[in-house]
């Protein structure tokens, strides 16, 4: 029997890093509503009483962005100065330039459109280079992995209890981690969990670990997965009272791993927030996961990763790349090309597929982009299955 260990952690929504994220979101989603073909790339960076919005965009509209990043902070429950940091009396400065006309070129006008006559899809270029993953795999019901599953719903549950006043000491930074022992490539159990949560520094170290322990972890880990020879950390540094970006400064796009598979998959190296779905950054991971998903869901394999690959200006894909780790019913050359007819991902399709023109960002901000479907994100449909059942197997 092959054993092995694999941990994926999470952050809350108060991390600093999220906190940046959730700023960029929000003032993406806020233009896409007033203006859907609006080109935006915002990122936000934070510390100690200042924030930073700065990026390019192209839009028609206008949006107050001091009182949007404002809000998303206050939000998150950084309104007062028991947490450290607050929202109502932060600086906060913008920088916000127009996008490059050079960049703007190749995306108003794709590669495939000057050399011929196309169709409406291939009037778009993707917004860069660069190559994106998408990853799907049968552990859990919403077919991600269970270490980054189990991470991101104990890091929903210190919000949860913070923000309900079930824990009313909490305060909005934390962690969490999850490893879980793997059996002949099964889940078996889980071997650690970590979590580390702000915290009022009155409370003591021993009603933290307790109360981590019956109103966190218990309600979210299944008691099957938990044993005797599991392992629990609760702050084990013992103190953390310092916390959000007064303890640490905060960028956008630096918890990628956290937003998609808790590194259980490849990863392109692009972050997602602040970006429009013109930014394949962002829109073709959706796709991605949406085609790998499908796979799965169709019965075709037990793990799928799916690579696509593009250049700046260009519409097509220079590669879509199927590995489904020796899972598949059929070889991966075979799914591969299954996949490549049923999916159209060149970003303007993709767009309109997943409908991504309509503000939905925020939200995906924290607790990851992928395996949402309470959010109710089309990329989560498993909708092509019969289509790739059919390109499959005949």
């Amino acid at each position: 029997m092959t054993r092995y260990l694999f941990t994926s952690e999470s952050v809350t929504e108060g991390h600093p890093d999220k906190v940046c994220d959730q700023i960029s979101d929000a003032v993406l989603d806020a233009i896409l509503k007033e203006d859907p073909s609006a080109h935006v790339a915002c990122e936000t960076a934070a510390t100690t009483d200042f924030v930073l919005v700065m990026g390019e965009i192209r839009t028609k509209t206008a949006v107050d962005i001091e009182a949007i990043a404002r809000q998303v902070i206050c939000d998150i429950g950084y309104d007062g100065a028991d947490c450290g940091f607050d929202g109502h009396t932060c600086e906060i400065l913008s920088r916000l330039d127009e996008q490059s006309p050079d960049i703007a070129m190749g995306v108003d006008r794709a590669l495939e459109s000057r050399d011929r006559v196309a169709d409406v899809y291939d009037e778009t270029g993707a917004g860069d280079q660069g190559m994106m993953f998408g990853y799907a795999c049968d552990e859990t019901p919403e077919l991600m992995p269970l270490p980054i599953s189990l991470a991101h719903k104990l890091s929903r549950q210190l919000a949860h209890v913070r923000k309900s006043g079930l824990l009313p000491y909490l305060r909005p930074d934390g962690k969490t981690q999850v490893t879980v022992e793997y059996r002949d490539g099964r889940a078996a159990r889980v071997e650690t969990i970590v979590v580390s949560t702000q915290h009022d520094e009155m409370v003591s170290l021993d009603t933290i670990r307790r109360d981590m322990v019956e109103q966190v972890i218990r309600p979210v880990v299944p008691a099957e997965l938990l044993d005797e020879d599991t392992q629990i950390f609760v702050n084990p540094t013992g103190r953390f009272v310092i916390g959000g970006p007064q303890g640490d400064s905060g960028l956008t796009g630096r918890k990628i791993i956290v937003d998609t598979y808790g590194g259980r998959a490849g990863h392109g190296g692009g972050a997602f927030s602040g970006k429009d779905p013109t930014k394949v950054d962002r829109s073709a991971a959706y796709m991605a996961r949406y085609a790998a998903k499908n796979v799965v869901a169709a019965g075709l394999a037990k793990r799928c990763e799916v690579q696509l690959a593009y250049a700046i200006g260009v519409a097509h894909p220079v590669s879509v790349y199927v590995n489904t780790d020796g899972t598949g019913v059929v070889d991966d050359a075979t799914l591969s090309k299954a996949v490549a007819e049923v999916f159209d991902f060149r970003p303007a399709a993709i767009i309109d597929t997943l409908e991504l023109r309509r503000p939905q960002y925020r939200a995906l901000a924290a607790y990851g982009h992928m395996g949402r479907e309470e959010l109710g994100v089309a990329w989560e449909k498993t909708d092509r299955v019969e289509e790739l059942r059919k390109a499959v197997l005949g």
